[in-house]
């Protein structure tokens, strides 16, 4: 019985760059993108959530072994491994792709607030200095503590996919059996799946984390438990939100454009319990991708320009690590207070660039992973190394369709 105990406290002591970084990426973007996959597919393509589910296992396990190994976050390493200028450039697209990305979460935060009738010009810069009071004067401990206990609205998506009565028997179907329309519009929301599901800033994300966690090689095989727990439930959170549009929207043919217009109609269709729950979930998913995309960022900058920054370090010893975050959020949260800002096409070419860094990103992942002087006995073996280069395949053979898709189409 004490060994029990002691085994659930080695656990809970681990737990957490898994958990953040799975759940993080069901934010306003990926819950928008489940939305549609769901009303305008129905359960047809719940196969390729699954298999981008198992992609973010292998990938967030990799990433998180990475830097528990080597005691260096993602960008560091491609500047040790592959030179200062593709490092650069990495991380130029990186902090593009994050400012737009962040713009996108304090539109959630917006889109959800106003279904509640409160203004965004109220709603977005309490936000932004809550999210910047939460993580810039908290120690690390307690910032985690209370990202982990924020992630626990997502339980809101799970009640929503069953207030919709879903037809079982037909998810369980599109969920192993793979089928797929070919047109351009399910190309293209099979690369949106993908790419939303298996983030570049989670990436790096999570294995920025690890370090900053100070998680040991030892902690492996508990921290594996955290990333699989945290990929899995990402999946079932996508899993319900698709079953609620496709046994609501989709039924009735309805078709929309983002996560607010799915919890507007799910009201005369599934109930007000289960707009509002949705509705929720959007604005609990802004608020946490919001406070760890800028963290993601400022862990980039940091390990790109060689300063070792952590949570628990004063303003005086990481000033370019707070200003970033600083700069990021503010700059996240102005943009969507721009009267008739492009906030449609600002989501669309930030998830496009996501792909786009999706596949470099990727390759130099694997590349490390492999290499024996920087993962010595923890290197990626042969087996590893196949399985890698197979999911990496598979999502440049998506970004390489959906542009063509867009060239042709």
């Amino acid at each position: 019985m004490k060994r029990r105990g002691l085994t659930l406290g080695a656990l809970l002591a681990v737990v957490g760059p898994g958990l953040l970084a799975g759940l993080s990426d069901d934010d306003p973007a990926g819950i928008t993108t489940y939305s549609v996959l769901g009303a305008d597919y129905g359960y047809q393509l719940l196969w390729v959530l699954l298999l981008s589910t198992v992609a973010l296992v292998m990938f967030h396990a990799l990433a998180a072994r990475t830097g528990v190994v080597t005691g260096q976050g993602l960008i560091g390493l491609v500047r040790q491994r592959y030179g200062v200028r593709l490092g650069g450039a990495v991380l130029a697209a990186l902090v593009v792709a994050n400012v737009g990305t962040t713009c996108a979460e304090f539109a959630g935060i917006a889109a959800g607030f106003e279904l509640f009738g409160i203004g965004r010009y109220f709603s977005v810069p309490a936000a932004a200095l809550i999210v910047s009071v939460l993580v810039l004067r908290g120690s690390f401990h307690r910032v985690e503590h209370l990202l982990l206990l924020l992630s626990t609205v997502f339980l809101a998506y799970i009640a929503s996919g069953f207030l919709a009565h879903p037809d079982w028997g037909s998810a369980a179907h599109g969920l192993v059996v793979p089928t797929m329309p070919v047109n351009a519009d399910a190309i293209a929301i099979v690369t949106a799946t993908v790419g939303t599901t298996l983030a570049p800033w989670g990436l790096s994300f999570i294995q920025s984390y690890a370090v900053d966690k100070k998680l040991r090689t030892e902690d492996l095989k508990l921290e594996r438990i955290d990333v699989v727990t945290g990929a899995v439930l990402t999946g079932i959170i996508g899993f319900f939100v698709v079953i609620a549009c496709a046994a609501t929207l989709h039924r009735e043919g309805r078709s929309i454009n983002d996560a607010t217009d799915a919890a507007v109609a799910l009201q005369p269709l599934a109930g007000g319990a289960a707009s509002t729950l949705f509705a929720v979930g959007l604005i609990g998913a802004a608020l946490l991708a919001a406070s760890l995309l800028p963290l993601s960022t400022a862990y980039s900058v940091c390990e790109y320009a060689g300063f070792e920054a952590a949570l628990d370090d004063p303003y005086s010893e990481a000033k370019t690590f707070y200003v970033t975050f600083g700069l990021v959020t503010v700059l996240g949260a102005s943009l969507v207070m721009i009267p008739n800002a492009p906030l449609v096409t600002i989501l669309v070419a930030t998830q496009i660039l996501n792909a786009v860094l999706l596949i470099p990103l990727l390759l130099v992942m694997i590349g490390i992973g492999r290499d024996e002087d920087l993962m010595g006995a923890f290197k990626v073996g042969k087996a590893g190394s196949v399985a890698y280069a197979l999911t990496t395949a598979v999502v440049l053979a998506c970004v390489i369709a959906l542009a063509a898709s867009l060239a042709f189409g």
